[in-house]
């Protein structure tokens, strides 16, 4: 069982990890997720947004992962706003959609803040 890191929150605010190139950022992301989802601790909240919403649909290399984090507790937000620009919400396979008022109430909440 995961140990949920109370009051901290990871953002992903894109589908790749890091600048350069895409397919290695593609790459870094999935091993990312994958590590987290194997750790002993992870943030008590995970807020998607901008392009990161493209990591919760169904045929997303991570939606398995993101599946193992939310069963062991970590909450997972969706931005429904940038679920619709991309004009994904009918594939978004884990996590809630959410909205910017609960999206800043978790950051203002939070004891920390992480982006990988």
């Amino acid at each position: 069982m995961m140990d949920l890191n109370s009051k901290e929150v990871l953002l992903f605010t894109s589908d790749k990890l890091g600048e350069g190139d895409h397919e290695l950022g593609e790459i870094l992301m999935k091993s990312f997720i994958h590590v987290l989802s194997e750790s002993s601790k992870i943030p008590s909240t995970i807020i998607f947004y901008n392009s990161g919403v493209k990591l919760t649909t169904e045929d997303s290399v991570c939606s398995k992962d993101l599946e193992i984090i939310g069963k062991n507790g970590a909450e997972l937000l969706i931005c429904g706003t940038c679920a619709d620009y991309y004009n994904i919400k009918e594939k978004i396979s884990v996590g809630k959609i959410s909205n910017m008022v609960t999206i800043v109430q978790e950051l203002q909440d939070a004891k920390k803040v992480l982006k990988p």
